[in-house]
């Protein structure tokens, strides 16, 4: 989510019209002051992080940890397509995608004729 120029303006000329000019420059300075304690507390909690992991700290990738690059669609085929030999873990066979099966071949019903259902399953 990014805050272009734009959205900014529009944020600003609807605080001018709501606080009005007495009250806005003492709302501007609550606001400057809560994103510099925001900014201090997240700088606190990244040394305090790097402190306390010590030296392999600065070696994790953190792009592979943000959580906005994960697709769900490609992590269920990456999971799907996998090769069985290189995942030990997986004792599931693999799984064919249905492009790939032979399909049954379709018998269209007679006139009048009812679907075929399962009595124990319905």
């Amino acid at each position: 989510m990014s805050i272009s120029f734009d959205k900014i303006l529009v944020i600003g000329i609807i605080a001018v019209l709501l606080l009005g000019p007495q009250r806005l420059p003492y709302y501007a300075q609550k606001l400057a002051q809560f994103v510099k304690m925001l900014r201090n507390f997240a700088d606190t909690a990244k040394t305090r992080m790097r402190d306390e992991m010590g030296p392999d700290f600065d070696e994790i990738e953190w792009q592979k940890l943000d959580p906005r690059q994960y697709d769900p669609r490609r992590i269920i085929r990456d999971a799907l397509l996998a090769d069985t030999a290189t995942n030990a873990a997986a004792a599931a066979p693999t799984i064919t995608p249905p492009s790939v099966r032979a399909s049954a071949p379709v018998v269209p019903l007679a006139v009048g004729e009812d679907a075929p259902y399962d009595t124990e399953a319905t």
